[in-house]
């Protein structure tokens, strides 16, 4: 038994820790499935190879350590810990350059000496919800890169949800952070609210094909700048895609480094809590840390056209 054990033990550390994953043939039944406790998934083991050159790539200096692997007739239990830096994009979602310490078990059932069903604990969402990535079981562990399609089959009309959205009336704001050289980045974002008051915290909606998405996520903090009825000609400049965006612009750095734009209604800079995939986008869940309130009216956005806040009449 101690040396059957031993054979396991070879195996998953060449496949986790070298990335030989063929190795894990010599354990693993031909009729072998792994199922994910917290989502369900399950995979075959030609998956479950392509899922550890996945995650060794994310994470290049992945060391793993088994801490006990328990055998008992056609059972038994591996209980594991796993240390990372994530360098390269995982899932969809950029590198943030975090060290990740994360843990779990797996329970094995054994046939013919071979492992033919294993439980986990744990799985690919783990290592993300580590650097502050939990994810929606819908949008992630499903479907961790986004590419199976729904169902759309009775499903309302888009051009609903637009006319919807357009009766919606919201102000305008320029999210904004700075990259790993320092270099400011920011982009204009309506989808903004406040959570709540206390604890203090805000959230906003990022769509992932953004220009500045890369340094967003990776940053501690971000900045939230609510635009002044005389900003317009700002929120042109941050909703466009090209060009030096803060080019001649008047900002101050906030007290975490994040650009807070000079003319603004209010300015506040908050530290990323918790990043949510959500398919084509990210929301971003911030603790307020700093803020600053103006007398300047905001610009007010419905139905595409923008309109001034100052004038706007109380109902009674």
């Amino acid at each position: 038994m101690h040396q059957f054990k031993e054979h396991i033990a070879r195996a998953w550390t060449l496949a986790w820790d070298e990335g030989e994953v063929d190795a894990l043939d010599r354990i693993y039944h031909e009729e072998y499935r792994r199922e994910s406790a917290a989502s369900g998934r399950t995979m075959s083991l030609a998956e479950l190879k392509q899922d550890i050159r996945d995650i060794r790539d994310a994470f290049p200096d992945l060391s793993n350590t088994l801490d006990d692997l328990v055998i008992d007739g056609g059972r038994g239990a591996l209980f594991w810990n796993s240390v990372g830096t994530f360098r390269r994009n995982f899932g969809g979602v950029p590198a943030t350059g975090c060290r990740v310490s994360t843990r779990g078990s797996n329970q094995l059932v054994l046939r013919d000496g071979l492992i033919v069903r294993e439980k986990v604990t744990w799985d690919r969402a783990a290592l993300l919800a580590d650097v502050g990535v939990p994810s929606l079981r819908a949008a992630f562990e499903d479907d961790p890169a986004g590419t199976v399609a729904d169902d759309l089959s009775g499903a309302i009309d888009i051009e609903s949800i637009k006319g919807f959205n357009r009766q919606f009336v919201t102000g305008v704001t320029v999210v904004t952070t700075v990259d790993k050289h320092g270099a400011p980045r920011g982009l204009a974002v309506n989808s903004y609210a406040s959570v709540s008051l206390d604890p203090p915290l805000v959230i906003v909606c990022v769509q992932k094909t953004s220009s500045t998405y890369g340094a967003l996520f990776a940053s501690s903090h971000l900045g939230i700048n609510i635009m002044s009825d005389a900003q317009l000609g700002t929120v042109r400049r941050f909703a466009a895609k090209d060009g030096d965006k803060f080019l001649g612009l008047a900002w101050s750095s906030g007290p975490f480094g994040s650009p807070l734009i000079d003319g603004s209604s209010a300015s506040i800079e908050a530290r990323i809590k918790e990043r949510y995939q959500a398919r084509t986008h990210t929301v971003f869940v911030a603790r307020v840390e700093h803020a600053d309130v103006t007398d300047a009216a905001p610009l007010v956005y419905k139905a595409g056209r923008f309109y001034g806040g100052a004038g706007l009449e109380e109902l009674t």
